[in-house]
């Protein structure tokens, strides 16, 4: 191999390297605008997030908000209705009492009478 030889196998070689190196260059850009991308792409997603976590927070204070005005709306519906039933019992009560004073003052009656009117008892 002469020396002739030997530069312009040189010569293809640092051509070789230069081409190389571009290209290496290149793909090394490309990756890096790749990066960039997604890098972006999660700072956005990150973002929405956060913003769809806040929303999310402010509708259930929200909901919160409703449940404990209706729990308070039947919690005085229910104590209504607690002292409406409690009448109601107190009026029936009275009603069933009247009645066996009736009962009994009837059976009094009916037993006076002697031999036409008999109740028997077991």
């Amino acid at each position: 191999m002469t020396n002739e030889d030997k530069d312009h196998l040189d010569q293809l070689l640092k051509n070789q390297t230069i081409e190389l190196t571009r290209h290496v260059t290149a793909i090394s850009e490309n990756f890096d605008l790749k990066i960039g991308l997604i890098a972006d792409g999660q700072v956005i997603l990150r973002r929405e997030m956060h913003e769809i976590r806040d929303e999310l927070k402010q509708d259930i204070t929200h909901l919160d908000f409703k449940i404990d005005t209706v729990n308070n709306h039947l919690s005085g519906r229910i104590d209504q209705l607690d002292s409406k039933i409690d009448s109601v019992e107190d009026s029936l009560s009275q009603k069933i009492d009247a009645i066996a004073i009736d009962i009994k003052a009837h059976r009094a009656d009916t037993e006076a009478h002697g031999g036409i009117y008999r109740v028997k008892e077991s």
